[in-house]
């Protein structure tokens, strides 16, 4: 353990910015970053979708991708400025009514949260039509080892917002929920933290689907995926896991900081 802390203490942080309209420049720049990845690893699907970033002035206000505009084309100009209401306070477009219900509930449930991803992945869907939690299969499943739940209550389209605080209570303190007929929904400290939970989580259902349909798969022992867990499922191991994503998208598409 003492290797790991070590490790950790070496490794790079999140940045600190000096006001509000700096930090909140950032936010904005890594939501359209976290929306191309997004498209890039194929999680856009029609209208479905969303990554929200809280405002770090207006608290009860977050960041969100406009309704209907695909992922591979948002620029930081574009996101949707909603508060607690709903309402678009800046941006020009709809925002999603779905979005609203189930994030702005995140949001409110749990301070700690910046930013919250969702979108119907191909993976993530196929998995949560089986209404389990993941299995500690591999390395990367165990960052979601006892801090995933499973929303087995699936309604239709989620519209209303008392779904979306049934989704945050069910939350709880974990980082991650599997939405039953539905998808993946995953938060974070960070943006970059949230975006990385999700990718990664829908890979781990992925490899656990192939895993089933070859053999019966070997589960990680309990003691181990604790101790992997507090290895590779830390809010900072997130953000930094996201970082090599980044560095790539702001080379090849240069545009999203417009």
């Amino acid at each position: 353990m003492s290797q790991v802390k070590s490790r950790m203490e070496r490794m790079p942080r999140p940045a600190v910015f000096l006001t509000p309209a700096e930090e909140r420049r950032h936010r904005k720049e890594k939501l359209a970053g976290a929306f191309r990845i997004f498209s890039r690893c194929g999680f856009d699907e029609g209208v479905a979708g969303h990554i929200t970033a809280r405002d770090p002035e207006r608290l009860d206000h977050f960041w969100v991708n406009p309704f209907g505009m695909h992922f591979s084309q948002i620029r930081a100009s574009d996101l949707l400025l909603v508060n607690d209401h709903g309402e678009v306070v800046e941006g020009e477009r709809e925002v999603n009514a779905a979005a609203f219900a189930i994030h702005s509930r995140i949001h409110r449930a749990r301070p700690d949260v910046i930013a919250a991803a969702h979108a119907h992945s191909l993976n993530g869907k196929a998995w949560s039509s089986l209404g389990r939690l993941l299995d500690p299969l591999t390395q990367d499943a165990c960052a979601f080892y006892e801090d995933h739940a499973v929303f087995d209550d699936y309604s239709g389209v989620v519209y209303d917002a008392d779904e979306g605080d049934r989704i945050a209570k069910t939350l709880g303190d974990k980082k991650a929920v599997i939405l039953s007929n539905h998808g993946l929904l995953t938060v974070g400290q960070t943006v970059d933290e949230a975006a990385w939970w999700f990718i990664t989580m829908d890979r781990s259902c992925q490899a656990q689907l192939l895993a089933e349909a070859a053999g019966e798969p070997r589960k990680i022992p309990q003691e181990t995926a604790k101790l992997t867990h507090s290895q590779v499922g830390l809010p900072l191991v997130g953000w930094f896991q996201f970082q090599p994503l980044w560095d790539r998208v702001t080379r090849e598409q240069p545009d999203l900081f417009d």
